[in-house]
């Protein structure tokens, strides 16, 4: 794929991905193609969700020079999250190289003045706000959680009497082995249960 014959304005250079095994590329295709993207200038990735070699962007990336413009069906092509896309524009602007959308709700031209910068302007702002808006609310539902009195964190695995049967078994003087041996319960989870303070109880011991 590619070209060494470059026009003076640059090449319009289309780049399609899908992430798993189920999707096609036929969309993407269909809509560079109809952009004016020549065969031999569009670049291909097609692997599933676990794999994160992208031959084809790297093949891409390292053919593309100042005033070329990438061309995508949809910005989120060019990476796994919004914050990845965001560098890699940012960084191919540094190249003077753009990147032009062609089925986002307000597509993108990097290359462009005015409202196409905006929109990828607003973009970044709104991946950042997502950011802070994601923290606030888990950090709210924790908060939520604890007045209610409800535990936070990975869920007690074993009955709360079997826990304090465990409890009275050490008082008494028992092992850690004789205690999972008369309650089932491992001693890795043992160590857990007999350091926690009961319920209602201080750390330092105190009621």
């Amino acid at each position: 794929m590619g070209t060494e014959i470059r026009p003076s304005g640059g090449l319009e250079l289309g780049y399609a991905r899908v992430s798993t095994t189920k999707q096609n590329l036929e969309r993407q295709l269909d809509s560079l193609v109809e952009a004016g993207i020549p065969d031999k200038q569009i670049y291909v990735d097609k692997k599933s969700g676990a794999t994160v070699d992208r031959p084809g962007l790297t093949d891409l990336l390292a053919f593309a020079r100042p005033g070329d413009t990438i061309v995508v069906h949809t910005l989120d092509r060019l990476g796994r999250n919004l914050r990845e896309v965001l560098n890699l524009v940012h960084d191919l602007n540094d190249q003077r190289i753009g990147v032009r959308s062609l089925a986002d709700p307000l597509p993108i031209n990097t290359a462009e003045e005015g409202m196409a910068r905006i929109a990828f302007l607003l973009l970044a702002l709104f991946a950042e706000m997502e950011r802070t808006f994601t923290a606030e609310r888990a950090a709210h539902a924790r908060a939520v959680a604890e007045a209610a009195g409800r535990r936070i964190g990975r869920p007690v695995a074993h009955p709360t009497d079997k826990i304090e049967y465990a409890r009275s078994l050490r008082q008494q003087g028992s092992s850690l082995g004789e205690i999972t041996t008369k309650t089932g319960i491992p001693k890795s989870s043992l160590h857990r249960y007999l350091a926690a303070p009961r319920p209602g109880e201080r750390t330092n011991g105190t009621l």
